[in-house]
Formats: C-alpha cells, structure tokens, sequence
C-alpha cells in the first residue's frame, strides 16, 4: 500500500472517515479535499440511507460504506476507546490502508489492532499520528497546510511539532515533500521508521529523507539497522527532539522512554551515524545542509 500511495500513476486512494459528523472531522474532511484527496464516504453509526454531511455520503458501518463506494482506505476520528472497534470493523471491510490519530489509545488496544492489521495484510499509520500526505495528491490527517509543497524529500516523522517546523522550514527553502508520513511516538504502533525504507528505496522522485525522531524507544536504533542491511541509495537526514531533556525526568508521550542503554539520545546518534545518516541536533544547520546539498538536483 505504501508503494501505491506514493505512485503517481496509481489509481487515487477512495478515502472513507469514520468519525465525520464531528466537528474537527469535518473541518478537516473540507482541507483534504481541498489538498486532493479522493473522499468518498463517511461513517457514523446513526446514519441512515440517504444521509449526507456537507454533500458526502453518509454510512452506518464501514462494510455500507465500501459495498457502495469502494473505499479502500480509512481515516479514524474517533475517541479513544473507540479506535479499536472502529478500526477492525474497517480492516474487516476489507480497506488496505487505516490512519489512526486520536491522542491516547490504550496500548492494549493497540497491540491488539498492530496483530489485526498485519493478519488483514494492511498498512496501519498510528497509533496517534498526523497522518500522512503525499502532496498533490492526498492528505489523510492534519499535517498542516503550510507546511506542504510537492518536492523531491521524503519526511519520515515520529515527533510532530517538530515536524511541522521542518517541513515550514524546508518549504520555505524550495524544498517540498514527495510524502510525508507522521508515524506517531507512541510505543506500540502499526508503521515504523523502518518498515518505510523498502518502498521509498526504490521511489526516484524522492531524492532524499528526513527523519525527525526523538529520544526513547528504539525506532531510530531500528531504523539504522534497517539501513546497514538495505541501503537506501539517497542521503538521509535526521534530527532528534529531546536533546535538552533533563536526565531523570519523564518527558513527553508513552513512547520516549529510555531503557536499557537504548533509546538515548546518544545511542540513537552513533547508531544512526554509523549508518550513513547526517544527524544534526538543532534545526536550522540540518535545513542548510539538506538546501545545501540539493541545490541544483531538484527538477
């Protein structure tokens, strides 16, 4: 799925939002149109037939909805304790793509819906993500705006506001996305840094990535193993948020947790390093390396 999504010459993705008669849901159902995704359905359990919400056509279960639209994939707006449900009965619908980012999922039902996703054979963004946009031609989230522009670099994002501030500054520099996909900090999730190296590999229009981590966890480690393994044959640039967190002092979400000599700030640079990747510990000499080094290779 991941592959297609960043195709261009693929067929669009046919979105359902389940969780759409919400007031931030519509709000940003009218912004992903606007960016050009393909919505065709909403969900919301006391729809009737007939039912529309600002001109999109309403259903009761995600089952109603790709019978009649043939949704193949799914944007979830809903509370926290009804992710998981929401979420099988989509996976069970039949969609190839889910996109979760309601803050505080149960780590339970996370775990439950990583193993749901992976027995569908589908690709799950989340747990509490941004979402993803590739630009131009969907957004499914709420990446902000502004921080969008097509692009020869991938953005690969576990910390999202400082993600946001990467992409403002790279897009005000020339330099705009060919995808960007939040992957979220929590601890338990459906996509990691390292399960997007195979599909960005190969993809030509991405000339480099970003990745924007932070301490805690093993994502990063992960990742610069991944890139030992399989190379990915375009410079990779990364900064880590957390840098100037105290010692001792529980900081952020569930998944910037310290542990074990993993998950530090300087276990994640050196192994990063020690995989080719440019790390930088501030933003603004990553944004002038990365313009740097892509002047006069970008189309």
């Amino acid at each position: 799925m991941l592959e297609r999504l960043i195709d261009h010459s693929a067929a669009p993705l046919r979105v359902m939002v389940q969780g759409a008669t919400g007031r931030a849901a519509r709000n940003h159902i009218a912004r992903m149109v606007a960016a050009g995704t393909t919505i065709v359905a909403g969900v919301s359990p006391n729809a009737v037939p007939g039912d529309t919400v600002d001109g999109l056509p309403m259903f009761a279960t995600p089952a109603e909805a790709v019978a009649a639209t043939g949704a193949d994939a799914s944007l979830l707006m809903v509370p926290p304790l009804s992710v998981l449900p929401a979420a099988i009965a989509a996976l069970d619908a039949g969609v190839d793509l889910i996109v979760t980012v309601t803050e505080g999922m149960p780590v339970r039902d996370a775990m439950h819906l990583l193993h749901a996703s992976q027995a569908a054979g589908a690709t799950w963004i989340g747990a509490s993500s941004p979402g993803l946009v590739v630009p131009g031609r969907c957004k499914l989230g709420f990446l902000p705006d502004i921080a969008l522009s097509p692009g020869p670099l991938a953005i690969w994002s576990k910390s999202g506001t400082l993600s946001y501030e990467t992409g403002l500054r790279l897009v005000a520099a020339g330099l705009g996305q060919t995808a960007w996909i939040g992957v979220g900090g929590d601890p338990v999730k459906g996509t990691r840094f390292a399960d997007l190296v195979p599909a960005f590999r190969d993809h030509a229009p991405t000339q480099a990535v970003v990745v924007v981590g932070e301490i805690g966890g093993t994502e990063e480690e992960d990742l610069a193993e991944a890139l030992l393994e399989t190379p990915i044959g375009k410079p990779v640039y990364a900064i880590l948020a957390g840098a100037a967190a105290p010692e001792g002092k529980t900081m952020g979400h569930a998944g910037a947790i310290v542990s074990g000599g993993k998950g530090s700030l300087a276990s994640k640079i050196s192994e990063l390093e020690a995989a080719g990747v440019a790390v930088f510990r501030s933003l603004a000499p990553m944004v002038e390396t990365i313009t740097a080094d892509m002047k006069g290779k970008t189309p």
